[in-house]
């Protein structure tokens, strides 16, 4: 038990530093290293990646507020950005939760493994979209939030690898479109922990679940990336963010390969 508390406390600090820092990649730490403690407390493995999705997305709710009000304090997030594509987000995300739940585990860690390894290519690469157009109007925001919601229920994330593109895209500067990315990331986080909630209720899982929610691990990762992420987005202000990046993509990479491996 205290190997699992220190596996989650370790995990807590750095998927926290890396809300704050990048506006993405908590979650793509939080469930390979959720996946690799539940087998060693010996849950249930049919529900392995379902309660690890769902409990990353749970924990994505307190850092997303802490990395929110920090992106905030420095004049980053674009808050009528965040309203036009919170309704695609909660409608995508709390529907990729239910959908989720009839998904066999081993298919939604093969796409978990795929993403990672695309998000990884694309930091090593350093590719950024080049600015080419305007942000879409409200059915075309909806759309994009519907999709990004929907992706990031099946991978246990903020939405950060996906919406930092779209708004560079869209000529938004990168800080602020991290900081709102920041932002965007918490209706993310509320819509998909209830929706794992729902999807999970009425399943047999271990003592100390709520849903696809697993409360230890959701409290012990809490209680360390709640102060991290607030390090993470004043340290997105100074550090050379492409370095941490690579750096980042090559730590994915060891995950999703560990994750492969065990598939094949």
């Amino acid at each position: 038990m205290l190997t699992a508390i220190l596996a989650y406390l370790g995990v807590g600090l750095i998927a926290g530093f890396l809300a704050g820092l990048l506006g993405v990649g908590g979650g793509l730490v939080i469930v390979p290293a959720l996946l690799y403690v539940f087998a060693l407390l010996g849950l249930p493995p049919e529900h392995h990646q379902h309660l690890a999705l769902g409990t990353s997305m749970a924990t994505i709710v307190f850092t997303g507020i802490a990395s929110l009000k920090a992106h905030h304090a420095r004049g980053a997030v674009r808050w009528p950005v965040v309203k036009r594509i919170t309704p695609g987000i909660l409608l995508g995300t709390f529907a990729g939760a239910q959908l989720a739940a009839f998904v066999p585990g081993l298919a939604l860690k093969w796409f978990f493994v795929l993403f990672a390894y695309l998000v990884a290519v694309q930091m090593l690469l350093d590719f950024k979209p080049k600015p080419s157009r305007a942000l879409p109007g409200k059915g075309g925001m909806t759309a994009v939030g519907t999709s990004i919601g929907l992706v990031s229920s099946w991978v246990g994330i903020g939405g950060g690898s996906l919406s930092v593109p779209f708004m560079t895209l869209c000529n938004v500067p990168v800080k602020e479109a991290i900081g709102t990315s920041a932002a965007i990331g918490l209706p993310i986080a509320l819509a998909g922990a209830l929706g794992y909630v729902v999807s999970g209720w009425s399943a047999s899982l271990p003592q100390g679940a709520l849903g696809f929610v697993y409360l230890p691990a959701l409290a012990g990762i809490v209680l360390a990336s709640f102060p991290m992420a607030k390090f993470g987005a004043a340290a997105a202000h100074r550090l050379p963010v492409p370095v941490l990046k690579k750096c980042f993509a090559t730590l994915l990479i060891l995950l999703a390969g560990k994750m492969l491996w065990s598939l094949l």
